[in-house]
């Protein structure tokens, strides 16, 4: 009956409400979610970009450094060999020539018979050019010294700078590992929230289709015009025949009244014959 159709309708639309909130809240949960792990896995891979950059970057420095290094070694390695060589040559000259002019060589000659006068020898000549030589000695020593000593603060800043850049790259490298693994745990993340995702909302496109039906059965629409207008003619024509219907009733009941009328006349007309 109606109560029994009305309860069974407030039941069925309080349930399938309750359901469809439920749902809508799931979907907006799960929306929040994928959004979030989305916007992390793009901001984790943008690091990851920057990061590549800086190490591609930072290889390149260190490969430059390497040229320089080998290139400033090598230099060091020729332009010492040759200061050595000269500094070779010129202390054998020394040693020539401090034997020549020195006490032993002028002791030698003493026992001789004096040379002629252009033969003697140019002793203050000598001494200048020893004294010359041994400027150059000096200056030999200290240019070797100076180059050893550039050299090594050059060899130590290469190591340490090298270090140092070791130390940053497998830093960034090992960011970059755990970025990547983060990233892609988050984009499986994503996609299977998107799969429960679709599932809840085919479960709601459901539950809306019921909800819909429902309402066709138990929600009263208003009329139309059109529907107004045929239900309307409907009442009159209906009236209109059951108008008829009495009328013809009337008069048969009419007819009957007549007869009934005519033979109770009838009767009293006997009465006195009997």
């Amino acid at each position: 009956d109606e109560a029994t159709e009305k309860a069974y309708c407030d039941e069925q639309m309080a349930k399938t409400e309750a359901k469809k909130s439920e749902l809508e809240d799931d979907i907006a949960k799960m929306t929040a979610k994928i959004d979030t792990s989305a916007s992390k896995s793009a901001q984790l891979k943008e690091e990851v970009k920057v990061l590549q950059e800086e190490l591609a970057a930072l290889a390149k420095e260190q490969a430059e450094m390497d040229k320089i290094r080998i290139e400033t070694h090598e230099d060091y390695v020729v332009a010492k060999k040759d200061l050595e060589l000269g500094l070779t040559g010129v202390r054998k000259a020394l040693s020539v020539l401090r034997d020549y002019y020195g006490g032993e060589a002028q002791a030698a000659l003493l026992q001789q018979p004096a040379p002629p006068v252009k033969f003697s020898k140019a002793t203050g000549a000598g001494t200048g050019i020893i004294g010359l030589l041994e400027v150059v000695e000096s200056d030999f020593t200290k240019g070797i010294a100076e180059m050893n000593v550039a050299e090594s603060a050059a060899q130590s800043e290469y190591d340490t700078d090298t270090r140092a850049n070791e130390i940053e790259k497998a830093s960034k490298e090992t960011a970059v590992k755990y970025m990547v693994k983060e990233s892609a745990t988050l984009d499986k993340s994503v996609a299977e929230a998107r799969s429960d995702r679709e599932g809840v909302e085919t479960e709601l496109s459901a539950i809306l289709d019921y909800t819909a039906k429902l309402e066709e059965i138990c929600v009263a629409k208003p009329e139309t015009y059109t529907e107004r207008a045929a239900r309307r003619e409907a009442e009159i024509a209906g009236l209109k025949e059951a108008l008829s219907i009495l009328e013809g009733q009337a008069v048969l009941l009419q007819r009957g009244s007549r007869l009934r009328g005519a033979a109770r006349r009838h009767a009293a007309a006997l009465e006195p014959m009997v």
